[in-house]
């Protein structure tokens, strides 16, 4: 039981990693927008960001993102408390 705990714990710790690495490319986005000025494309911008966003949740063709994070967090849960 405490090898699955372990081992939770390392999918847990992976799954975060992967989330607070994208969330690397939400606030470059965002410093994008925060740094646009009346002549630049706000809404391409915005769009950018939406999409960096969306990728953090719901993860890129590798990442399962925060969904996966969500996942690994429960199992976790359930394994440290049965």
């Amino acid at each position: 039981m405490n090898q699955d705990r372990e081992e939770a714990r390392k999918e847990l710790d992976k799954e975060y990693g992967q989330v607070r690495e994208s969330l690397g490319e939400v606030h470059v986005a965002f410093d994008a927008v925060l740094a646009a000025g009346p002549e630049d494309d706000l809404y391409g911008l915005l769009e950018k960001l939406e999409d960096a966003v969306k990728e953090a949740r719901t993860g890129g063709v590798i990442g399962s993102g925060a969904k996966g994070h969500r996942r690994a967090r429960k199992q976790y849960l359930e394994a440290k408390n049965p």
